[in-house]
């Protein structure tokens, strides 16, 4: 199959397609679209940028038109669930591009505005509703809307969900979906979770994979730098004030971090913004529009804020600091060499980073490039992982955890006590 024509889409929709600038299919597209339109429970693992809307949404969208009922008021005929509230908006954005021949509505909702909007556009009723967890079962809860008139559920970065501690959410809210559904889970990697949740909720899935789970685009050049954590910073700087015309995203840990850095970078002579979860809706959107425009070329964001962030023309991602969760390291760099293009993600490793470091090369599967500096010693590495260098959402089982201290039950109760309190945040931040 090498374009749309063949895929079975109906003529409107086609017309659409054409009208949005596509003309060959991705191969998530040339491999999910058939067995979507043939009703078939489909589990989807692709990376970032592969065009998985786009697989998922026209063949959603040409059998809601074809069934041509109507939506109940309070009721969707089709569930989107997506972790953040950037991917929620683009999602969204995306499916209302196709519709321009169709008479569906599109709806989304999510957390950080004004719910009571989002209750008088749903007491009519919508076609597509694209949520987050958080916000949806808000509006569930407040009678603002009924799941169980939705025969498809779509479920979008399902692993970044499970990371940011939705899996209960998305127990309840399957629960309140119609029984008779289709399914569609996709995911850009493949933890046992993600298994277990296509096992719960997906009747006989079609798995398509159009790269190994976990691994990284092709066309992504990927480098790392070893330096202490103060030289970071300047490092940094000079390395942005070397590439003045191209378009970068920095990645920092936590919310307090990437304002930090993003003043520095600003004092530097940078134009440079931010988005986290201390940012208002209204602020991360301007944010990711001003790097669109040109006014800003460098976004300084966290893991939460910048999920489902599609900006074209990302040439460079900057790892400022390592994720504590190496998919997080995956779902980063996807954000440049989208849609075929080519790209450069570049990691700066501190000496306490080292196990990190190790744990995302592991899951990619590849040696990263050393670009600079001189590799730390394993006891680096060792002592890393002896502290929690894979603290957060996935407590390691490996022994190094095992053996941390004499009073290594009071540091896992610790470990687990930060843990929550961390998922919490990043659910408040995300929702």
């Amino acid at each position: 199959m090498t374009d749309f024509h063949s895929l079975g889409l109906s003529g409107d929709l086609l017309a659409a397609v054409s009208e949005n600038g596509y003309e060959t299919p991705t191969p998530i597209q040339q491999k999910a679209i058939p067995l979507i339109l043939e009703g078939k429970d489909l589990m989807g693992l692709a990376q970032t940028g592969t065009g998985k809307t786009a697989a998922f949404g026209l063949p959603l969208i040409d059998q809601l038109v074809a069934d041509g009922t109507h939506p109940r008021a309070r009721g969707t005929r089709a569930l989107v669930l997506a972790p953040t509230r950037e991917l929620v908006n683009q999602i969204a954005k995306n499916l209302i591009s196709f519709l321009k021949k169709t008479p569906l509505r599109v709806t989304s909702v999510v957390g950080g505005v004004s719910i009571n909007g989002q209750i008088k556009r749903l007491s009519k009723g919508t076609d597509i509703l694209v949520a987050t967890p958080g916000r949806l079962l808000d509006l569930v809860d407040r009678g603002a809307v009924d799941l169980g008139t939705a025969s498809y559920l779509v479920l979008d970065e399902a692993d970044q969900m499970l990371d940011l501690g939705f899996i209960h959410a998305l127990r309840r809210i399957a629960g309140l979906v119609a029984d008779e559904r289709q399914t569609l889970l996709f995911s850009a990697t493949m933890p046992k979770q993600i298994n277990e949740l296509a096992q719960s909720y997906l009747k006989d899935p079609e798995r398509v994979e159009v790269a190994p789970a976990g691994k990284t685009a092709d066309k992504i050049t990927q480098s790392v730098h070893f330096m202490d954590r103060k030289a970071k910073g300047d490092f940094l700087v000079d390395q942005l004030k070397a590439k003045p015309d191209g378009m970068s995203l920095v990645f920092c840990r936590t919310k307090h971090g990437a304002e930090r850095l993003m003043r520095k970078l600003a004092q530097s002579g940078i134009a440079a913004g931010s988005i986290h979860g201390n940012k208002s809706q209204n602020q991360r959107e301007r944010a990711i529009r001003d790097l669109k425009s040109g006014a800003i070329n460098v976004l300084v964001a966290t893991d939460v804020a910048a999920r489902g962030i599609d900006i074209p023309g990302v040439s460079h991602v900057y790892n400022f600091e390592l994720p504590e969760v190496a998919e997080a390291y995956v779902h980063r760099i996807g954000r440049t060499a989208r849609a075929g293009a080519e790209g450069e993600a570049v990691a700066l490793c501190a000496p306490e980073e080292i196990g990190l470091f190790r744990q995302i090369e592991k899951l990619i599967g590849i040696d990263i490039a050393v670009a600079g500096g001189d590799v730390p010693p394993m006891s680096a590495a060792s002592k890393v992982k002896r502290g929690g260098g894979n603290r957060g959402n996935k407590p390691s089982t490996k022994k190094p955890y095992r053996k941390q201290s004499a009073s290594g039950d009071n540091d896992n109760r610790a470990q687990s006590r930060r843990s929550r309190r961390r998922r919490t945040s990043n659910r408040q931040n995300a929702a």
